[in-house]
């Protein structure tokens, strides 16, 4: 999700009455709630956990487990140096850092539980795994989320009321619930939904109930649509990944690009063009190929061919 739905997530949470547990209690929300995003500034990292977005700091090890207390270690320090240059606080609450350290793993848990809604999927089981999971529940960016949240929140400041607070999160925890069940519905609307061993039900994001629908099935990656209103409808005939082809093999591990593109792709399908003496391979994820992502997310090599007046490869 977007930094601005898990700073209001994370406000929200603060709302219902936590951020008076103790002094730092609102910033131990806000920050713990955006905190497993750190890992867009690690991409050149070689521990790989740690370089994939999405990965070690998001799952329940890295970003569930051992980051928040490391959080509440920095406030609690931002703290006493602010008191030892005799800062006063105006909400006259003290420093209790064991509510602290809950805060901080409260914020921290709603990170990956929103960004398990997407596409984009978390490896909750990062390192000991490198799984994708995903309930698609949500789109990345989604303005009934946001519309929720801040109908939650200005009253919840205004009145100074845990009440709206608590109603925003259950609103919210609704409709994610609402939206899992319409992709689940999507899921098993699609044809031969047995033989597909990876599907994916992306929501629109106004018409939420909508799904752009994704899935391999042998060797072919197909796309639909599906409305719990309309039912389920092709949009594209299935087309083969081409992932087996020889020249796509070699191609996969050509570059550091290309292998780190195929780590994180879950629906990776190649594209071949040959010249005389080489073959340009373009590699693409199925989840984001429709037209106005498709160029943000495709990767090539140039392999060698053998063919007659060519160096061999």
């Amino acid at each position: 999700m977007d930094n601005l739905t898990h700073s209001l997530v994370g406000w929200v949470l603060a709302e219902t009455g936590l951020k008076r547990r103790t002094r730092k209690g609102l910033a131990a929300c806000v920050l713990a709630a955006n905190m497993p995003d750190i890992d867009v500034f690690f991409g050149w990292a070689p521990w790989a956990p740690l370089a994939m977005h999405r990965g070690f700091t998001h799952g329940l090890v890295g970003g569930v487990l051992l980051m928040p207390p490391l959080l509440a270690g920095l406030l609690w320090l931002l703290d006493r140096w602010q008191v030892s240059r005799g800062a006063t606080f105006r909400s006259g609450l003290s420093m209790h850092f064991g509510w602290l350290v809950a805060l901080c793993y409260l914020g921290a848990l709603t990170h990956p539980l929103l960004d398990l809604q997407n596409t984009y999927a978390v490896q909750l089981m990062s390192p000991a795994s490198e799984r994708w999971f995903h309930t698609d529940g949500l789109f990345i960016v989604s303005p009934w989320l946001l519309a929720m949240l801040g109908a939650g929140l200005w009253p919840a400041r205004r009145r100074r009321s845990g009440r709206p607070a608590v109603a925003a999160l259950a609103s919210v925890i609704g409709f994610i619930g609402l939206n899992i069940g319409i992709s689940a519905l999507a899921w098993r609307s699609m044809p031969d939904a047995a033989a597909a061993d990876r599907v994916f039900a992306s929501p629109e994001p106004l018409l939420f109930w909508r799904r752009e629908v994704v899935w391999r099935s042998q060797g072919q990656i197909g796309q639909g649509r599906f409305d719990p209103f309309r039912g389920f409808a092709l949009t594209a005939p299935p087309r083969a990944d081409a992932m087996e082809h020889p020249l796509a093999r070699r191609a996969a591990s050509a570059t550091p690009e290309v292998r780190e593109f195929l780590a994180w792709s879950q629906l990776p399908f190649a594209r071949i063009r040959r010249t005389r003496c080489t073959a340009i391979v373009t590699f693409g994820d199925g989840r984001f190929s429709g037209p106005r992502m498709a160029g943000s997310f495709l990767v090539s090599a140039t392999v060698p061919v053998r063919a007659a007046g060519c160096p061999h490869p």
